[in-house]
């Protein structure tokens, strides 16, 4: 085969994630799973026996339609316009993913072109790095720092180059729980307007903001025709395995990921289709009671790990609480988290992973909180049970 190495030279550094490492960690040791982000129970009734129902009655079992079944794009779009005031054509705006994740893959490879620059928010969730490098682009961080984790607007203005093809947002923020104000989404806007940017926003975790609102920028004024914004059902419904995502923007950008997503998955989801498009009319006492029982458990698991001795850094969103180790001796979030089974049977990720300044992110470690109270509680008791390891016994 010759001295080239198999794998593209663009993914080296991405072999298996972080999340597959620590789940299989959890597995092997029995341990409580606070790393993945996935609930561990079901999400509403109605919604499932809504996809039973299709699966029942023949829709969705053979190829959807491309850019998704028309009940669902109706339904996305209503959505759009009921929360946020935003009209998208369901024809020619709106387009159905498998999952979120396909949606930045497809635009991403979609919007750009070897040697553009990709201005992201620091620490990234793992799929940015990923897209931005098969795509030929380069990544440009914008190091979110605590406690506040609030952008430097000064600072991303200063990384505009003329090579600064497209802007990459995710509010709320995984994984430091970051929601972007207002004030910050404008001067963003803004920016982009001024130095003619495409924006890539990902919001699928819009319905799980603890404080104030969900404020997409493609509201904003000039904002409309260069975003496209990203977003999924597994986060809402709790139906993570599903992978029904969409993306919302003009005919123009909508057709662009569509070039790219057809040779993707081409479709995907079919009976779950119709199901999310049920879920997408549940009247806003389920949004609410939702973001209630969400907003109890971050509390719940915030409050367990001050008691435990972690730095805790509460969110303003999605289902992630950061925390810092240094208070507990360590240093080293990598090396904290593979040895935390062992030591009390939690499993949690490191947030170096999600850093290319590796340094920022060296002593932080994410928890995830969307999991069961009696779980919850038992992981709390745990982590409290924690005790710093005595490294003054350990030979050179």
């Amino acid at each position: 085969m010759g001295a080239r190495p198999l794998l593209n030279r663009r993914l080296d550094g991405l072999g298996t994630t972080i999340f597959a490492e620590m789940s299989a960690l959890a597995t092997a040791t029995g341990s409580i799973n606070l790393g993945q982000g996935f609930p561990d129970t079901d999400g509403p009734e109605e919604v499932r026996e809504a996809a039973v129902r299709a699966l029942r009655d023949g829709r969705g079992n053979q190829y959807p339609p491309g850019p998704g079944v028309p009940e669902l794009r109706t339904a996305i779009s209503a959505h759009q316009r009921r929360r946020y005031g935003l009209d998208y054509d369901p024809d020619t705006e709106v387009l159905v993913t498998a999952g979120a994740t396909e949606a930045i893959a497809a635009a991403l490879l979609a919007l750009l072109e070897p040697g553009d620059e990709v201005i992201a928010l620091e620490p990234f969730y793992d799929s940015y790095s990923a897209c931005i490098a098969m795509a030929g682009a380069v990544r440009v961080p914008l190091t979110l720092r605590a406690p506040d984790f609030r952008p430097d607007l000064d600072r991303l203005r200063s990384l505009v180059t003329p090579r600064t093809r497209l802007l990459l947002l995710n509010s709320p923020h995984n994984p430091t729980g970051l929601v972007l104000s207002p004030e910050e989404l404008a001067a963003v806007a803004e920016l982009a307007v001024e130095r003619d940017l495409l924006v890539v926003t990902d919001e699928v975790y819009e319905h799980l903001v603890f404080e104030g609102a969900h404020h997409p920028i493609a509201a904003l004024p000039g904002m409309r025709e260069r975003t496209v914004s990203i977003s999924s059902a597994g986060k809402t419904f709790s139906f993570t395995g599903w992978k029904v995502g969409w993306v919302t923007g003009t005919p123009e950008l909508v057709a662009a990921v569509r070039t790219a997503k057809q040779y993707l998955t081409y479709v995907s989801a079919g009976p779950f289709q119709y199901a999310i498009a049920e879920a997408l009319a549940l009247p806003d006492s389920y949004f609410d009671g939702f973001r209630a029982d969400l907003l109890h458990k971050r509390d719940l698991l915030s409050d367990g790990l001050a008691a435990a001795g972690f730095r805790v850094f509460r969110p303003g969103g999605t289902y992630f609480v950061t925390t810092d180790i240094t208070p507990l001796g360590e240093q080293d979030g990598i090396e904290f988290c593979r040895g935390l089974p062992e030591r009390c049977g939690v499993v949690a990720i490191p947030n170096a992973v999600f850093y290319d300044d590796v340094d920022a992110g060296r002593p932080l470690v994410r928890f995830t909180f969307c999991k069961r109270v009696d779980v919850l509680e038992e992981a709390v008791d745990r982590l409290t049970r924690l005790r710093p390891v005595d490294r003054t016994s350990r030979t050179s």
